[in-house]
């Protein structure tokens, strides 16, 4: 069985790299990985690497992404990544193409296998927050052009199935992202990742995106966090956000604050296990990334979630939801140090999985007809 695998940032390859290392240890399949976006970009840190390192077999490096901050270059580098892998897919002729998420190069991936009469998977359907970002409407346009949906909680197949996909083609793994939290190995001190000193503060893992309703006063929202996790205590390990527009005076910004501030840790992009090694160390997450609603519960630490990113989403009992304001963010980081919310972290289990959900995948792909499956002739109106 040839399988195509579809990548195009970090985070896409993180979810599903626990998978990709059961498949391509599979004398049974030849795995190979198309490889475009953030991947191939030298303001990314080219974590095309990261992929050689993991030893997976790449079909194609695709420069796709332009790097530019405005929301029309993200239409553009879709379409370079769709023009270039066109001929590359349709001679390599998988038997099936799996992409995860919610980006606009899944789209891509759906469409290769529906124009090129390829099987599909996708992962992470029926998510939906009530953001109103992009991401919603292109997760779910991608579920209805994709031919087999592997989600993560019983909400997302119940939301697929409302929107009249059949139930034989998804099937609830958990979310494979949660694998790579069994194997960390505790450490004994956080360090600072710049300075290489021990940080004997708590430690907060901020990650901030802005979302198109949140541009104008992104800077505000970012200092808000920055400032008031400092006055009460923490150390901060920010990350660069991701190729969003805005993204560039975000990151400028950023860096000159942790110049001004001791207490500020600015990092890009890290080596898988270094950051699961900090992500498991720090005290809490802070911001709008999806890993605070995805995995966070698997350490487990809470996950103050700042703004309108990820609203509406399935959480688990760690995550607590908060305005931009400092007086918001304040009260979050009140209702988090107290008893009862202490007494809830002791008995939180993440909604999304139990760690296995790379076998279930693997098997599940080993035993689906899924050319039976290629052809979607169910009239919405009718299924059941």
């Amino acid at each position: 069985m040839k399988i195509l695998a579809l990548t195009s940032i970090r985070s896409d390859y993180d979810l599903l790299s626990p998978l990709y290392a059961r498949l391509h240890n599979d004398v049974d399949i030849e795995l190979k990985l198309l490889v475009g976006g953030t991947h191939n970009s030298a303001v990314h840190d080219y974590t095309v690497n990261d992929i050689h390192r993991d030893g997976f077999d790449v079909l194609l490096e695709i420069d796709s992404l332009i790097n530019s901050d405005t929301a029309k270059s993200r239409l553009k580098s879709a379409s370079i990544l769709l023009l270039s892998a066109v001929d590359a897919v349709a001679a390599f002729s998988p038997d099936l193409i799996i992409y995860a998420g919610d980006r606009e190069d899944v789209m891509v991936g759906a469409l290769l296998g529906g124009y090129l009469s390829i099987p599909t998977l996708h992962f992470y359907g029926g998510d939906h927050a009530s953001d109103g970002y992009i991401d919603n409407p292109i997760r779910h346009a991608v579920s209805k052009l994709s031919t087999v949906h592997f989600v993560s909680t019983a909400l997302h197949k119940a939301r697929l199935l409302a929107l009249k996909e059949p139930s034989n083609r998804i099937f609830d793994v958990g979310s494979i992202a949660l694998d790579k939290f069994k194997n960390i190995v505790p450490i004994a001190g956080i360090k600072d990742l710049i300075a290489g000193r021990i940080v004997d503060k708590p430690a907060a893992l901020v990650i901030f995106h802005p979302i198109k309703d949140e541009i104008i006063e992104a800077l505000d929202i970012i200092t808000n966090m920055l400032m008031t996790l400092i006055k009460n205590g923490y150390h901060c390990f920010i990350g660069s956000p991701n190729s969003d527009p805005g993204n560039a005076i975000i990151i400028s910004t950023l860096s000159g604050l942790a110049a001004k501030y001791s207490e500020i840790t600015l990092y890009g992009n890290l080596p898988r296990g270094q950051f699961l090694n900090l992500f498991s160390a720090c005290n809490i997450i802070v911001g709008n990334s999806s890993a605070g609603l995805l995995e966070s519960a698997s350490i487990p630490i809470p996950c103050l979630n700042v703004g309108l990113r990820q609203r509406g989403r399935d959480c688990s009992d760690n995550v607590l939801f908060v305005d931009t304001s400092i007086e918001a963010i304040q009260a979050g980081l009140n209702e988090i140090a107290s008893a009862e919310f202490t007494v809830k972290m002791e008995r939180v289990i993440n909604i999304y999985g139990d760690g296995h959900s790379a076998d279930k995948a693997h098997n599940l792909i080993k035993s689906i007809d899924f050319k039976s499956l290629l052809n979607k002739p169910e009239d919405p109106l009718y299924v059941e």
